[in-house]
């Protein structure tokens, strides 16, 4: 056994050992052994990133396991988000009011549900097989549902129904995709489905493509791509605040990884420029049905989960270009739209404590009845809008000129027009949370904003830092590593 295979084992046991410890230990010890969990599988990540980076080029890849560039990438990012969430839990757990479950067992439940969830969330981008995978993704439908509906009110029931209906239907077509793909691998069983059999797909280019568009279709359920995605305003505006952090910052790539592991698998059958036409597709119908939203007057979380929509689709772009520059571009916006979309929820919860109507209304004028908040809040808008100096600016940019070096130009020369579009629509917003007229003149301090103020300033180190590094990201390894994929 491996360094890297033990630490990827570590890291997915420490989670899931902390649910069943949230399920057995006293109350009084229960946010302490959450916290301790969220501690130890932060550390995990963090040296398996170390690790796999320190060598990019010295893939490991197995039939089941695969810790390569991308999988460090999304393993990050994930135990980021996942660490974070955790620890702003009891903030948010303090003001809510209803939940599904009885309020003596609803913090136990909130933590079992948590830590289930974010296990297989970090396993996913360490499958190295497309069937597990699949079952992986599927995994996180289960917990992640229950969670959006954790708080029992009618419309996040009805957002987890219909979260759980809609991407199970998805995957459900992605698994018929992967049925056709596993007829033809010349290995026979689950182990031929595996990324490196299945460049190795023996049928035919049509049965190839069939297959693809099948497995890509399905899974863009799961990302929220478009026309796809309907579950995704409602989910991740009544999931609490931590947990659309994670599904929207971790879980939306971690399943967006998947789809470019088939793309960069079934390339040798179908021809690159086949394979990457599909996820440009995708990325230009999920920017052109975000824009109009990005220009309402929407909740504060409804808003972030539009956005998400259109980041999904800055990357699946920057994913089907496909040079060193738009994977550049990729890799930045992959941990810049998670830091700023996780301080973007979390916010919510000092948010719905300052101005409780901002859950079905715009937030306006929160710099001015509670400057903090609002700092925190126009960070997160200011950084998902691309306002430099936001590394998200500087991926885009990395990505659209990656699009013209690929000879998709056309592709670019739109994206451009769609992405000044929307940057002018949150910039509008950004204007209106922090210097418009607010509705409140109570100026008591909102309920955890403390935690939401520090990691503000976390925040803006990481994407301050992020930006230092973005332009010289094309030339190194770790982009040439992502090239290449899990050969």
């Amino acid at each position: 056994m491996t360094s890297r295979t033990l630490v990827a084992e570590l890291l997915i046991a420490t989670p899931l050992c902390t649910a069943a410890a949230a399920a057995l230990v006293p109350h009084r010890l229960l946010t302490r052994t959450a916290a301790l969990g969220a501690e130890l599988t932060g550390a995990f990540a963090l040296a398996l990133v170390g690790i796999t980076l320190s060598h990019p080029m010295q893939a490991q890849v197995g039939h089941w396991v695969t810790v390569d560039a991308a999988a460090a990438l999304l393993v990050g990012v994930i135990g980021l988000v996942g660490v974070a969430s955790v620890l702003v839990s009891p903030s948010y757990l303090r003001t809510m009011t209803g939940s599904v479950e009885h309020l003596q067992r609803r913090e136990r439940g909130y933590f079992c549900l948590l830590f289930a969830f974010w296990a297989t969330a970090l396993a996913v981008p360490l499958a190295g097989n497309l069937a597990l995978a699949w079952l992986l993704v599927e995994g996180t439908t289960a917990t992640s549902a229950l969670l959006v509906g954790f708080s029992g009110k009618p419309r996040a029931l009805e957002a987890g129904w219909k979260y759980l209906i809609l991407t199970s239907l998805g995957l459900g077509i992605a698994l018929l995709g992967v049925g056709l793909l596993a007829a033809d691998v010349p290995r026979h069983g689950l182990a031929g489905l595996s990324w490196p059999e299945l460049s190795r797909y023996s049928g035919t280019h049509q049965q190839a493509l069939v297959a693809y568009l099948l497995v890509l279709a399905g899974l863009a359920t799961k990302i929220g791509w478009a026309p796809v995605h309907n579950w995704l305003p409602d989910a991740h505006s009544e999931a609490p605040p931590p947990v659309s952090a994670l599904l929207s910052g971790a879980l939306l790539p971690a399943a967006l990884l998947v789809a470019w592991r088939v793309e960069q698998a079934l390339a040798p059958v179908l021809g690159r420029e086949a394979a990457q036409r599909a996820l440009i597709g995708f990325g230009m119908v999920s920017l052109a049905v975000a824009v109009p939203f990005l220009w309402q007057a929407l909740a504060w979380k409804r808003l972030l989960a539009y956005s998400s929509l259109e980041h999904m689709g800055v990357i699946a772009l920057g994913i089907g270009f496909g040079t060193p520059l738009a994977l550049a571009g990729v890799a930045v916006h992959i941990v810049g739209h998670a830091v700023a979309k996780a301080l973007g929820f979390y916010a919510a919860i000092p948010l719905l404590d300052h101005e409780p109507r901002s859950g079905g209304h715009a937030a306006v004028g929160i710099g001015r009845s509670a400057p903090p908040l609002g700092a925190a809040m126009g960070i997160s808008l200011g950084s998902l809008a691309g306002l430099p100096p936001s590394p998200l600016f500087a991926s885009e940019l990395l990505i659209l000129a990656g699009g013209v070096a690929s000879g998709h130009a056309l592709a670019a020369a739109i994206a451009t027009v769609l992405l000044a579009l929307g940057f002018l629509g949150l910039a509008h917003t950004l204007l209106e949370v922090v210097a418009g007229k607010s509705r409140r003149h109570n100026q008591a301090r909102p309920a955890g904003l403390a935690p939401v103020v520090r990691l503000a300033c976390v925040s803006v180190a990481l994407l301050l830092g992020l930006l230092a590094v973005a332009f010289t990201l094309p030339s190194t390894a770790f982009i040439s590593a992502l090239m290449r994929g899990a050969a």
